[in-house]
């Protein structure tokens, strides 16, 4: 499979908490990442003191594979030592991204993917890294609130309504020009999966990618029109905020 001009450059994909991001990452490495000799990309996983979820099938999360779980007073300690290049509180946990596991996952010419909330994403633009920045979007907000309810983590229903306010903050941000390279609308895993490779291959838009299968002529890879749609559904936010223009 033939690679885009950005494949050298790191990957931030970020969207809420349900909206797939975790589907779509899991697909993208069962497929280029089978060859273990030769591996397109290099997953960076992050710090979190939130607990070890088990899934609706009974799957546990694994440490150092899913995340690095670790307790708040550890996570702060790397903080004091600036080992993170983001980090940030999300739902009452902390999240981050560290220095060492970025340099590890892009080792061999591996493209480093990074999957992080809208606060990371604003800290990470203060910095050299130069990223490629895709935005994973719900159909609607009733439809990302079901998925939460049925994803079978067994989750309080106090904490589905921060996920979901953190939500708003999150499309409130991707409203902005600028915040994002790409979006895509996750409204049929396997169309927007087509679209997420192409992407995630390192193609620019306009760019007419091998493999690239949908019917559809959608050769920019890009839903901002149909993200749209979602965005009329939520106020801007309070934020008096110009966002720098996105380096190609």
């Amino acid at each position: 499979m033939s690679k885009g001009v950005n494949f050298s450059r790191p990957l931030v994909i970020s969207g809420p908490s349900g909206v797939g991001k975790s589907t779509l990452l899991t697909r993208l490495l069962d497929e280029f990442n089978k060859d273990a000799s030769q591996p397109y990309f290099g997953f960076s996983v992050s710090h979190t003191t939130r607990g070890i979820r088990t899934d609706s099938k009974g799957k546990k999360e694994v440490h150092e594979q899913d995340y690095f779980f670790v307790d708040t007073d550890t996570f702060k300690d790397m903080i004091a030592k600036s080992q993170f290049i983001e980090y940030a509180e999300y739902s009452g946990n902390f999240y981050g991204t560290s220095f060492q596991t970025v340099s590890k996952a892009q080792v061999n010419d591996k493209r480093c993917l990074l999957d992080i909330e809208s606060q990371g994403v604003r800290q990470i633009k203060r910095t050299g890294l130069k990223p490629i920045y895709l935005f994973i979007c719900p159909p609607s907000l009733s439809a990302l609130e079901s998925r939460l309810r049925a994803r079978g983590t067994g989750e309080s229903e106090d904490t589905i309504q921060k996920r979901l306010k953190t939500a708003i903050k999150e499309i409130q941000y991707a409203k902005k020009p600028n915040a994002h390279h790409f979006v895509i609308v996750n409204d049929d895993l396997d169309r927007a999966y087509q679209i997420f490779r192409q992407v995630a291959l390192g193609h620019r838009k306009g760019e007419r990618a091998e493999g690239f299968e949908l019917a559809e002529d959608r050769i920019l890879f890009d839903d901002r029109e149909k993200a749209g749609l979602v965005f009329e559904q939520v106020e801007d936010d309070a934020v008096d905020e110009t966002l720098p223009p996105l380096e190609d």
